[in-house]
């Protein structure tokens, strides 16, 4: 079967939580940022939770996922490699993969001992996102858990970034990367946090070597990657690659450059309650639309409309009918 994308990237069930940034101090975290952590570190953070009546919502998520799932209820044809375990939240993420349209290979069949990922999310009034990520059996994600024909024939190969926090998940980057022959297939990459990019800029810039096409960053990855001290020089930085970049810039909009020019499309004026998962639905947005022959201004104003409605919501995806809601901005385009 031929695909429109086919991305890599972890496995997590997320569960988010509204708190001040008092509890952000509390547990150790630094705001706006994704961190590593185990179960065991996890679990007196999830019972102070419960012991204040902290409201949540849980869903199937992951910056690839998310992504993904944006894609695939607009209508692209789409395949997941993640790992997740034959447990409750594995078999809660593949029933969320399957009820939105995105194909899985299935359940692992090495380290069974290991659980499904999770992520705990934090969201404070400023509507910025704080992750803490346990990756479990994700972690572990291997050349048997990869449909390399699958990739092979998909018209995008998407990297989700935290891929390189784990040796075994960065030895499948570099496998799947190895063996697209296809050079039709455009590889693309999301930066997904600055401090991941700075702490990991060895294994970005191994990545990049394998000739990416397209990279999805903020204002800050866009910085950290380039090693620049201001947005500004970051963005000359880009206009001398030969690959497109696309950088969201929050409430300001977004910024396409390639060929050495620069598109800015600006944002939709809204009042923010939440901002995870908007970067992972505009770049499922963009890439969707991209596929369907937009140029790039036409690209960046529908992906900036998409990640709008996920900022007005509590929680990193839309309801089926929310997605519909938004292709109605791209087929008007």
């Amino acid at each position: 079967m031929k695909y429109d994308i086919s991305a890599l990237g972890n496995a997590l069930v997320d569960t988010q939580y509204m708190v001040g940034h008092e509890f952000l101090t509390e547990i150790g975290l630094e705001p706006d940022t994704m961190t590593l952590a185990t179960a065991d570190e996890h679990s007196p953070i999830i019972k102070k939770l419960e012991s204040m009546g902290v409201d949540s919502v849980s869903d199937c998520g992951g910056s690839a996922t998310n992504s993904l799932v944006a894609a695939s209820y607009y209508g692209s044809e789409c395949h997941h490699v993640c790992r997740v375990a034959d447990d409750i939240d594995g078999k809660k993420y593949l029933d969320s993969l399957k009820k939105a349209g995105v194909k899985h290979i299935g359940f692992s069949k090495e380290e069974s001992d290991m659980p499904t990922g999770k992520c705990l999310i934090f969201v404070t009034p400023d509507a910025k996102r704080t992750m803490s990520s346990m990756l479990g059996i994700s972690a572990f994600l291997g050349s048997k858990d990869i449909n390399y024909d699958a990739v092979e024939n998909s018209k995008i190969f998407y990297i989700e970034g935290y891929m390189v926090t784990s040796e075994e998940n960065f030895g499948a980057v570099k496998s799947v990367l190895s063996n697209i022959k296809n050079k039709k297939t455009i590889k693309a990459l999301s930066l997904s946090d600055a401090g991941i990019v700075q702490g990991f800029k060895d294994k970005f810039n191994e990545i990049e070597s394998y000739g990416i096409d397209m990279i999805f960053c903020n204002d800050d990855e866009a910085i950290a990657f380039a090693e620049t001290e201001n947005f500004s020089d970051a963005v000359n930085f880009y206009k001398n690659k030969t690959y497109m970049t696309i950088i969201t810039k929050g409430s300001e909009g977004s910024v396409v450059i390639n060929n050495g020019k620069e598109i800015f499309s600006p944002a939709v004026s809204i009042d923010p309650i939440d901002t995870n998962g908007a970067g992972d639905m505009y770049a499922g947005s963009f890439m969707h639309a991209y596929l369907n022959g937009l140029d790039l201004s036409k690209c960046a104003e529908f992906a900036n409309y998409a990640s709008s409605k996920i900022v007005q919501t509590f929680g990193p995806r839309l309801t089926p009918d929310g997605y519909k809601e938004v292709l109605k901005k791209l087929k008007k385009s």
